[in-house]
């Protein structure tokens, strides 16, 4: 069969995907009895890391390629292989988008009310679900869509509550008063992960403490002087403290200083936490506003006192400062201190500032009574599967990441003060649970955890989790450790983790600051296998990627490249074309080269190595095979015919992990016998 004289993906991709469900070529079926365990041996499973249903996909989840190639290079290997779908609700994400939407309304999410409130959110969720299953198909995702799940859908809930119930049983759950990183826009508790750290230019103010003295005259009075960033947490502050070691100090350690403005009395202490090197080498310690005060006090049992409120403005223990803006009560604060000759000096200084990831709004710290996991009995088991290889980190870099963030872990703070999320399964309490909690459930719950089903069975622990490494804590670390916990069982025994999509300037992939490209507009322009191809090629693991659109162009001529190949190929095919047997040293030299790139592919596949197998298949179809054999053979057209078939339909089969639209539709005007699908064709050997 003659191909057309030109390749247009629009005609070709959304055609070949529903070929593809329709053949059922993505599901794979449990089997019974002795088959159960002989399959299980060879069986490949992935799980997509669920997108959050925030309207669409960024170009950032087009790595999920990674994700395809493996589940059709299995499947070409004769693998059962499962590729199960599935999406996150994004509690906080979620609640963003729609406040910004209500905003426009000139509404608020308080002002419409929990049932109107909810109503839109599942809406809104729907809605993104359907378009990014869309996105997934365009990008030709070979996922089983009849085993598709949600973590909001009623067997995630059960999983969830089945989770925290055992979790609150064991006493590894538990409420505490303890400091928390506060989102003042989003009127939440957010995790320490999500509470990115951005440097910001500032000042240092040197604030002078008068020590108790017996002498009332004020010439007498001596002081302490401490360094701060934010004089206006100063009104809370419990003590002074200065490192042991500190001679500079030794004789005031025990002493009282008085604190300027508020006139209380407050110890001078020492403490192996204070920095000697910082300001004055003595600090302000203010337990309700910072954690390393908040240990601190716990450590001498200072009391706390909360000057700034979940509002972001001044409490009534700010005194005369109370409901007056953080920033307008500072301006004031340093006001009254030189007023008051207390101000030593100012210095002009950066340092690093919390914000919320979602809304990128200045976080505040704050003590707040929360729900937590005890996560250090959960992180020990963790740390032992990695270090005993029964998981495997690629690139193995970040074992030491991972083994440090384990061992140093805190608790982990699991309630969220939002409405769209899991309710917090416990009588009275209206939070809800952080979004990572049913994420890390994920590998178990998607397969119906806790019931014993027969796809739990079968399919778990599945076979690899990969993902960015810049969600390694944020969800690996916790699946693993969730998982074992619940199961006994690994989650998975590979974790490959990619880097992150840049733009060709080096800046990362966002929406929000316009940075980057939609996958859909490059799909429109230049198909989705120019796309995935320029998302592979010179993307090591655990490596950031710069892509741009000439790049996917360059894919989109290598697309254009095996067409025109594949063309001649076919339009000098005839029936009476002879058998299989080189004998000429041209025939002899492109099998020898076939063979070689067979093996380099399949084993730059297997160590995952993906950007090297495209490399080497991308470089042996062009050079080799189109600038080299083709030419040559054009003198010997009829001879070389069943060379150039089976060179051709061997380089489909290498390529099709890779470029799965424009491999199959050419695979199927193949003159060969008893053809289904490319996806099903024996990986050669």
């Amino acid at each position: 069969m003659k191909l057309p004289k030109r390749y247009n993906p629009k005609t070709v991709e959304e055609k070949i995907y529903k070929f593809w469900e329709k053949g059922g070529f993505f599901t794979p079926q449990v089997p019974r009895g002795k088959l159960l365990k002989v399959s299980k041996q060879k069986l490949f499973v992935i799980t997509l890391p669920p997108p959050n249903v925030t309207g669409g996909l960024h170009a950032g989840h087009a790595l999920y390629t990674i994700e395809d190639i493996l589940a059709r290079y299995y499947r070409m290997k004769g693998c059962p292989t499962l590729f199960l779908p599935g999406f996150d609700h994004a509690s906080i994400a979620v609640e963003y988008l729609l406040s910004k939407q209500l905003a426009k309304e000139g509404k608020t999410k308080k002002g419409i009310g929990r049932r109107e409130f909810l109503k839109r959110a599942e809406k809104f969720a729907n809605e993104s679900r359907d378009y990014i299953r869309e996105q997934l198909k365009r990008l030709g995702y070979s996922l089983d869509w009849t085993r598709e799940v949600y973590t909001m859908d009623k067997a995630r809930s059960e999983a969830v509550k089945e989770a925290f119930k055992r979790l609150h049983k064991k006493g590894l759950i538990y409420q505490g008063e303890r400091i928390i990183n506060w989102c003042p826009c989003c009127q939440t508790v957010i995790s320490d992960l999500e509470n990115e750290y951005k440097e910001k230019k500032g000042k240092l103010w040197y604030i002078k403490y008068p020590l108790k003295s017996k002498e009332q005259k004020r010439k007498s009075v001596k002081y302490i002087t401490v360094a701060t960033t934010r004089p206006e947490t100063m009104l809370g502050d419990t003590a002074v403290a200065v490192h042991p070691d500190n001679k500079r100090y030794k004789d005031l350690i025990r002493k009282v200083a008085i604190l300027p403005l508020m006139n209380r009395e407050i110890p001078i202490i020492s403490d192996k936490a204070v920095d000697p090197e910082f300001g004055t080498g003595a600090v302000k310690i203010t337990p309700a506003h910072d954690p390393t005060d908040f240990e601190i006090g716990k450590r001498h049992n200072l009391p706390i006192i909360q000057v700034i409120g979940f509002d972001k403005k001044m409490t009534k223990e700010a005194g005369k400062y109370a409901s007056l803006d953080t920033l307008d009560a500072r301006k004031q604060i340093v006001a009254d201190l030189k007023k008051l000759g207390l101000i030593e000096k100012i210095e002009d200084y950066i340092h690093t500032v919390g914000h919320c990831q979602r809304c990128e709004s200045i976080t505040e710290p704050l003590v707040s009574k929360q729900w937590f996991v005890k996560t250090k009995p959960l992180a020990k088991e963790a740390i032992e599967v990695v270090k005993k290889g029964k998981i495997k980190i690629i690139p193995r870099r970040f074992e030491k990441v991972y083994f440090y963030w384990l061992e140093n872990i805190r608790d982990w703070c699991i309630s969220r003060q939002l409405w769209w999320g899991h309710k917090i399964p416990l009588k009275g309490v209206d939070d809800v649970l952080d979004t990572w909690f049913s994420s890390a459930l994920w590998p178990i719950s998607v397969f119906g955890w806790p019931k014993k089903t027969k796809d739990f069975e079968y399919f778990y622990p599945t076979s690899v989790r990969e993902t960015g490494y810049d969600i390694l804590f944020f969800w690996v670390a916790k699946e693993i450790m969730m998982c074992l916990e619940m199961t006994g069982q690994i989650p998975f025994k590979i974790v490959y983790l990619h880097g992150l999509v840049r733009d060709e300037k080096g800046r990362k992939f966002s929406k929000t600051a316009d940075i980057g490209f939609d996958p859909l507009e490059m799909i429109e322009k230049y198909g989705a296998d120019s796309l995935r191809m320029a998302l592979i090629i010179g993307n090591p693991p655990g490596n950031d990627l710069k892509i741009g659109e000439e790049k996917i162009i360059t894919y989109r001529n290598f697309a254009n490249k095996i067409w025109n190949a594949s063309r001649f190929v076919l339009s000098n095919f005839s029936p009476l074309t002879s058998q299989l047997s080189p004998q000429h040293p041209d025939d002899k030299w492109i099998l020898k080269e076939l063979d070689k790139t067979t093996r380099r592919v399949t084993n730059f596949i297997e160590k995952y190595r993906f950007d090297l197998a495209a490399k080497e298949i991308y470089q042996f179809f062009w050079h080799k095979f189109c600038d080299k054999y083709i030419e040559m053979s054009k003198k010997r057209r009829e001879e070389a015919l069943p060379v150039l078939l089976k060179v051709l339909k061997t380089s489909l089969i290498l390529l099709h992990p890779f470029i799965p639209f424009i491999t199959e539709e050419i695979y199927q005007k193949l003159p060969v016998k008893d053809k289904k699908s490319l996806m099903i064709e024996e990986w050669p050997k």
